[in-house]
């Protein structure tokens, strides 16, 4: 077997002798040297300072910090090179300095950017055309090199430089000696150095091809890399062949036939690149969004350890789920004070098929939690207060489409029940009887103005079904139009970036609507009739919160918030495989619960303050379908016994009653009969009297009442002489171009 270290001494010796030859010409070099030193007194370009070279440095990745400047992640931004950060001279390995001073360039802190021995020895050598490649690379310094790098007319034209340019380069060396010290003049040369393929500078090179950092290179990785310096481009074979000559220029021992070198050249130079190994990038669907410019470092109101915990609790619950059919979760956290957001997780990463992409982002049927915003905006309308009595049995609405039927979620309906209750218990029927009430184009309208701009379509589109989630949101908008219910029914943008989350704002609810719709998701025993007493949605602080499953239990949710914090979490899969028997309380809701007991750990969270315009009454029902209690009302609306219609029909009463039109009525403006001349005819049954309003506006007084139509939907509510509710019902008009009402 070939002894190849044998091999490179005896070169290393021929090429001594070579050298002493060489000194026999030295002082004829020396009178040309000196001749075209005077002719060219300098290098007539100005190469960039130090300061200068390193501040216009940018490395192809992009960076992505947390608030406190903590790195959530890492992108690579620019595609056509691999740059890392600048890397510090005392961040280097000893052994890497060591052997590219001794392979490159001997002399290189002593002379003053041209090593004239070596010149002269390279002018013989090439004079007599000895050529082994065991010589130092021809006669240029590292500070050439470097000079090299810096100035785009010096760099060879084809193979080889012409005699210009390497009188140039030694004079911009010369230079570039005056300007920089040696310890600059080394850590520029590698970290603009090209090492192999798209890889410049030492920081990516050590990482690419050894997957640590240079200051860990040891010497074996360290003459591979000096070796790469020589030819890039050069299979491992030959790479290995270089090595092992630097290890003998260098006397560097080692083993003997240099088979450790070859081993690890093959290993390190014909595998795909480990490109970087580093910390988990735990924010990569935002690091997708903000990274645009290489080189950046973004700052974002993410908070790293609240990120890491809800990744890690995220993982934990899904490995429970496994055997139900659930891959994939998202996060997000918003502080309802600032808007900035704490936390945004956009899929379960290796436990997912499509960890790419954003469930923050992606639409997904809403489930139930569009519940509050009906019974908020009923509220506020004064067509509901959270005592009035919803009847909670089977319902059959007639469309265009059909006859739509819902259904609670457990199939079993619970008849006359609060909108407490309702709403807490998230029973359908009833919320669907409210979006009957309010009209479901006014719900759309109302929905969009609390930032769900994924709604698009008139109410048509969407139906009685908008009432049970009928329609694609985003997390972090849903997410965000609840943050509003805890900000007091005031909507504000959410922000990733601090500072951006200020400027618009607009009221989506009345703050007496908000903090009722609060009150209820916060109660446990309202909740109970649906959930029970134990389940994930009972936290040790104060929260409102509330689930959602969609059809064929695709998507399920768990929204709420805090005093402080405002937590949005989706659980399904992001192909839209259904679930096996997951509810937004299994599914999403630990998750939720978890946050939540991590945000407030070292703090409580306490119930909100009462607003001015509500009113707290002891209340109870005839009969007694819920117990009494103290409810909240919004002052003008309050009462204390509730008598329900069966009652007052046992008691042989006239029960008022809308007679004409049925619920869900359908009109047709007639075009043409003159528009001034169409009436639309309410009717009533009452033994007082009574008043009309059409969408909260005055209608007319007693029994019967002519009404100009409208075109659009529309909510009819009967009152008693003192305006408190009587019946209501929905009803729509189509055609024409409307009339004022009267």
């Amino acid at each position: 077997m070939t002894d190849a270290r044998s091999g490179a001494e005896a070169g290393v010796r021929k090429k001594r002798a070579r050298y002493f030859a060489a000194w026999l010409g030295l002082p004829v070099l020396l009178m040309l040297a000196a001749f075209f030193l005077l002719v060219h007194s300098g290098y007539d370009k100005t190469l960039p300072s130090y300061a200068a070279v390193k501040a216009d440095y940018v490395p192809s990745e992009a960076w992505l910090l947390d608030r406190h400047g903590a790195v959530l992640s890492e992108k690579r931004v620019d595609f056509h090179v691999r740059r890392l950060p600048w890397v510090g001279l005392d961040d280097l390995s000893p052994a890497l300095t060591r052997i590219l001073v001794a392979s490159e360039d001997q002399r290189f802190f002593e002379h003053a950017g041209v090593d004239w021995e070596a010149l002269a020895a390279s002018a013989w050598q090439n004079l007599w055309h000895l050529r082994d490649g065991l010589h130092p690379r021809g006669a240029s310094t590292i500070t050439m090199q470097l000079a090299a790098f810096l100035e785009p007319d010096l760099m060879p034209r084809g193979k080889r430089r012409t005699f210009a340019q390497k009188w140039d380069q030694m004079r911009a060396a010369l230079q570039m000696e005056k300007n920089w010290n040696k310890r600059q003049i080394l850590e520029a040369y590698l970290n603009l150095a090209s090492f192999r393929g798209e890889i410049v500078g030492i920081g990516a090179a050590s990482r690419a091809l050894f997957g640590k950092a240079p200051d860990s290179l040891d010497r074996a990785e360290s003459m591979l890399l000096v070796a790469l310096l020589k030819g890039p481009t050069a299979g491992p074979g030959t790479i290995a062949k270089r090595a092992c000559v630097i290890s003998v220029v260098t006397d560097e021992k080692g083993d003997p036939d240099c088979g450790d070198l070859r081993a690890l050249a093959y290993a390190s130079l014909s595998a795909p690149s480990n490109y970087f190994i580093r910390e988990p990038d735990i924010a990569l669907h935002l690091a997708v969004k903000l990274l645009r410019k290489p080189g950046s470092r973004v700052r974002t109101t993410l908070d790293a350890n609240l990120q890491r915990f809800a990744i890690r609790s995220l993982h934990e619950h899904l490995l429970d789920l496994a055997d139900q059919d659930v891959k994939d979760s998202a996060i997000i956290v918003i502080d309802n004070a600032s808007g900035d957001v704490l936390a945004y997780v956009g899929s379960s990463g290796e436990l997912t098929d499509a960890p790419d992409v954003d469930a923050v982002q992606a639409l997904r049927q809403a489930g139930s939690t569009l519940k509050p915003f009906l019974y908020g905006m009923a509220l506020d309308r004064k067509l509901l207060t959270a005592a009035s009595i919803l009847d909670d049995s089977p319902l059959r609405l007639s469309t265009p489409t059909g006859l739509y039927i819902p259904q609670d979620y457990d199939r079993d309906f619970k008849g006359p029940v609060s909108v407490r209750t309702a709403l807490a218990s998230s029973l359908n029927v009833p919320a669907v009887r409210t979006l009957v009430l309010v009209g479901v184009d006014r719900f759309v309208q109302e929905l969009r103005n609390a930032g769900l701009d994924s709604l698009t379509e008139d109410g048509n589109y969407y139906g009685f079904g908008l009432a049970l989630g009928g329609a694609d949101v985003r997390l972090a908008q849903l997410t965000n139009a609840y943050r509003a219910l805890a900000n007091g029914g005031v909507w504000t943008p959410a922000s990733f970036v601090p500072g951006a989350g200020t400027g618009t704002k607009r009221r989506i609810l009345s703050r007496q609507a908000a903090y009722i719709i609060a009150s209820i998701l916060s109660d446990r025993s309202a909740r109970a009739t649906t959930f029970g007493l134990d389940n994930p949605l009972a936290t040790r602080v104060w929260a409102a919160v509330k689930t959602g499953t969609s059809k064929d239990m695709r998507d399920n949710w768990c929204i709420g918030f805090t005093r402080r914090y405002t937590v949005g979490v989706w659980a399904g899969n992001a192909n839209g495989a259904p679930m096996w028997d997951v509810s937004g309380v299994s599914g999403a809701g630990p998750v939720w619960q978890d946050i939540v007991e991590y945000l407030h750990r070292n703090h409580p969270s306490l119930p909100p303050l009462p607003p001015h315009g509500v009113v707290e009454r002891h209340i109870s029902y005839t009969p007694a379908v819920e117990a009494s209690r103290q409810e909240w009302f919004i002052k003008g609306t309050q009462e204390r016994q509730i008598r329900l219609a069966a009652y007052a029909r046992h008691s042989r009463e006239i029960i008022p009653r809308i007679i004409y039109p049925a619920d869900g009525t359908i009109f047709a403006i007639d075009p043409d009969i003159p528009q001034a001349r169409q009436r639309i005819r309410f009717a009533a049954r009452s033994s007082d009297k009574v008043a009309w309003f059409v969408d909260g506006e005055p209608a007319g007084n007693g029994m019967t009442s002519l009404w100009a139509p409208a075109p659009g939907h529309h909510a009819l509510l009967l009152t008693d002489a003192s305006g408190d509710k009587l019946d209501s019902l929905d009803f729509e008009v189509r055609g024409g171009v409307g009339a004022d009402k009267h």
